[in-house]
């Protein structure tokens, strides 16, 4: 997906998206070092499927020590 860095203040970026009417989105500026206002970036965002089922893991266990510790 294609953004415009409209502006960057505060050490946030203001990102335009290209595809979507006009919607703004707000970027900490560190994780678009290079960028700069006017600047035309391309935005990816992929899904951790090992990291989604790492946490999904972790949060069932949590829930499982839980229910050992207070349900008898």
């Amino acid at each position: 997906m294609k953004a415009a860095v409209d502006r960057i203040e505060g050490g946030i970026a203001v990102l335009v998206l290209c595809e979507e009417g006009g919607t703004f989105i707000r970027l900490p500026h560190f994780l678009l070092p290079d960028a700069a206002e006017g600047d035309i970036v391309d935005l990816v965002i992929t899904r951790d499927e090992a990291g989604t089922a790492a946490a999904k893991e972790k949060s069932r266990d949590m829930v499982s020590e839980l229910q050992k510790k207070y349900v008898h």
